[in-house]
């Protein structure tokens, strides 16, 4: 792999990092499907739940049953791609989430993080677009998502 192939596959792995997370916070929780291979696996592996969800119309169903009243930002730093042949790479990156429930609308006070932790990232080239292979969640600081005073979530 030539320098300028290593360098539009790294830079393709980092915008589907960014992607997922915009979609998540900012789009259709749902549509984060899209970014994964057909057989994409979404992981929280132990000391996590132990979830795991398999496929594309799993995903989209998973992501998708997000509560509507949700907001949440996540911050992403420290993504660092590997290239390992010419159609994989492997990827780990920093986040941190910011989110409420309950939420009906205006700006929120602002409080601790509920998450901080790192996703470790399988990627693969199919038909010429880089996509998710495998997505594992590390989670080792975590607690739950508060809800906005005066407000009962999952509206």
């Amino acid at each position: 792999m030539d320098p300028l192939e290593r360098l539009l596959a790294e830079r393709a792995c980092e915008r589907l990092v960014i992607d997922f997370v915009h979609r998540l916070d900012l789009g259709d929780p749902g549509s984060v499907a899209e970014l994964f291979t057909q057989d994409g696996v979404w992981t929280w592996p132990a000391p996590g739940d132990g979830r795991r969800i398999e496929g594309r119309e799993a995903l989209r169903a998973y992501f998708a049953s997000r509560p509507a009243d949700r907001l949440s930002r996540r911050l992403m730093s420290n993504i660092a791609v590997t290239v390992t042949a010419a159609d994989t790479a492997t990827a780990v990156s920093y986040f941190t989430t910011y989110r409420v429930d309950g939420h009906i609308g205006g700006m929120v006070p602002a409080g601790p993080p509920v998450q901080i932790g790192h996703y470790a990232d399988e990627f693969r080239q199919v038909a010429g677009a880089w996509l998710l292979a495998r997505r594992t969640l590390h989670l080792p600081f975590g607690g739950p998502t508060p809800v906005r005073p005066g407000q009962e979530p999952g509206r």
